[in-house]
C-alpha cells in the first residue's frame, strides 16, 4: 500500500495557495495505485479527495478531514490511423505538456488550449476549453474507477454527457475517478479553424482560417498571460483558480428581461436558442473593475473573472467573500446569477 501521511498542508498543492491540512495525504504513481487507494478508503467509509493539479480547487482553511490522493500516474500511448491520431494519456500527464508534444508532432485539435494548468485527469470533468476548443470536441474515451460498483470502466465520448463545461462526472461528484483519457487528433500541421475573435486578431487572420499548430499556441500562450492565467511563480495574478465564473447562459426569457435592463448587452446567440452573456462584462460593469480589492484578496490586474491571492496571504474564507461580493453585485445590477467553476472543497460560495 502506498505511503499515508497525516497532516499535510494543501495551500502549496492548489494554485490559489489555499487550504488547510489532510487528515492523511497518499501520492499514486500509477493507475493501479489509484485504484487501491481509493477502494480502500471507500471500504473503510473514510472521506477520499481526488487531487490533480489544484488548479480548479478552492479548498477549505479547515483542510479535509479525510484521505487526499495526488495523482501522479504517468504515460502516453499513440495510435494513428487513416490520418488520426489516438492519444491516450495517464490521469496525471501534465496537460499543457501534452498539448505541446501535439503541437510539436503535427497533431492537431487541442492548439487553443496551451497553457491551461493542470492535469489530463481534470479535462473531460470540467469539459476544459478555451478560445474557440473544449476537450470534448477529441475526447473518444475516458478510463475511469466507478466508485459505486468498484469496477475500472471505459466511458465513450457520448457517456460523458458533454455541456459547456460540464460534464456527466460534475453531475454525480465523486462517483468516477479518472485513470486516462483518450483524445483522436487530425494528423495535420494546421489548426482547426479560429473559431475566436480575440484569437483571430492576435494571430492576424480572419474567423475560420487556419494556421500553423505552433503559431496557434504561440498566439494562445500570450493571450493567457496577457490575462495572468499562464502559471508564472513572478506574477502574483496567477494565484488563482483561473476564471472564477462560467459565462452565464441564458434562456431567451431570461435573455429578454436582461435586454429590458441593457438594451443591446453583449452576447452570443446559440443554436438552441438560449444566449450566453460574457461575465467579465456583467462583472466590470456592476462596478467591479481589475484590481478591485477585498482586504488580501483581489480581483486580477489582468482578467476580471479571476479571483487571486496575490500575496498568498488570504484564507479561503476571504477570497469567498470578495466571489460573493462579486456574485450578489452582479445579481442586483442585472439579475443574472454568476455560478463558480472552481470545484469547492469543504466549502461553498
Amino acid at each position: 500500500m502506498t505511503e499515508r501521511v497525516a497532516g499535510v498542508r494543501l495551500a502549496p498543492y492548489t494554485t490559489l495557495g489555499l487550504g488547510g491540512p489532510a487528515r492523511a495525504f497518499a501520492e499514486a504513481g500509477s493507475a493501479e495505485e489509484i485504484v487501491e487507494l481509493v477502494a480502500a478508503a471507500d471500504a473503510a467509509g473514510e472521506p477520499v479527495l481526488v487531487l490533480g493539479g489544484g488548479s480548479n480547487l478552492v479548498v477549505a482553511d479547515e483542510g479535509f478531514d479525510g484521505l487526499v490522493v495526488r495523482v501522479a500516474s504517468k504515460g502516453v500511448r499513440t495510435e494513428a490511423h487513416d490520418g488520426r491520431v489516438r492519444v491516450t494519456a495517464q490521469a496525471g500527464e501534465d496537460w499543457d505538456a501534452l498539448v505541446a508534444l501535439a503541437v510539436a508532432e503535427g497533431w492537431s485539435g487541442v492548439e487553443c488550449l496551451s497553457g491551461i494548468p493542470g492535469l489530463v485527469g481534470s479535462t473531460p470533468i470540467q469539459n476544459v476549453g478555451a478560445y474557440g476548443q473544449d476537450v470534448s470536441q477529441t475526447i473518444t474515451g475516458v478510463r475511469v474507477h466507478d466508485r459505486r460498483t468498484g469496477e475500472v470502466r471505459d466511458l465513450d465520448a457520448a457517456e460523458c454527457g458533454f455541456a459547456y463545461r460540464d460534464s456527466a462526472f460534475k453531475g454525480e461528484p465523486g462517483r468516477h475517478v479518472v485513470l486516462a483519457v483518450t483524445y483522436e487528433l487530425a494528423a495535420d500541421d494546421l489548426s482547426g479553424p479560429v473559431a475566436y475573435k480575440e484569437l483571430a486578431g492576435r494571430l492576424g487572420v480572419e474567423l475560420g482560417e487556419r494556421v500553423p499548430l505552433g503559431q496557434a499556441r504561440e498566439g494562445v500562450l500570450a493571450l493567457r498571460a496577457g490575462k495572468g492565467m499562464v502559471l508564472d511563480p513572478d506574477d502574483p495574478d496567477t494565484h488563482s483558480a483561473g476564471s472564477f465564473f462560467t459565462n452565464p447562459v441564458l434562456s431567451a426569457e431570461q435573455a429578454a428581461q436582461l435586454d429590458l435592463r441593457v438594451p443591446g448587452f453583449p452576447r452570443w446567440d446559440t443554436p438552441d436558442g438560449s444566449v450566453k452573456v460574457p461575465a467579465a462584462w456583467l462583472i466590470e460593469n456592476a462596478g467591479f473593475p481589475k484590481g478591485y480589492r477585498r482586504g488580501p484578496a483581489r480581483i486580477s490586474t489582468k482578467h476580471t473573472l479571476a479571483m487571486t491571492n496575490p500575496e498568498l496571504t488570504a484564507t479561503t474564507e476571504e477570497l469567498l467573500d470578495l466571489a460573493r461580493e462579486v456574485r450578489d453585485g452582479v445579481w442586483e445590477k442585472f439579475g443574472v446569477t454568476l455560478v463558480n467553476e472552481p470545484v469547492m472543497v469543504g466549502t461553498a460560495l
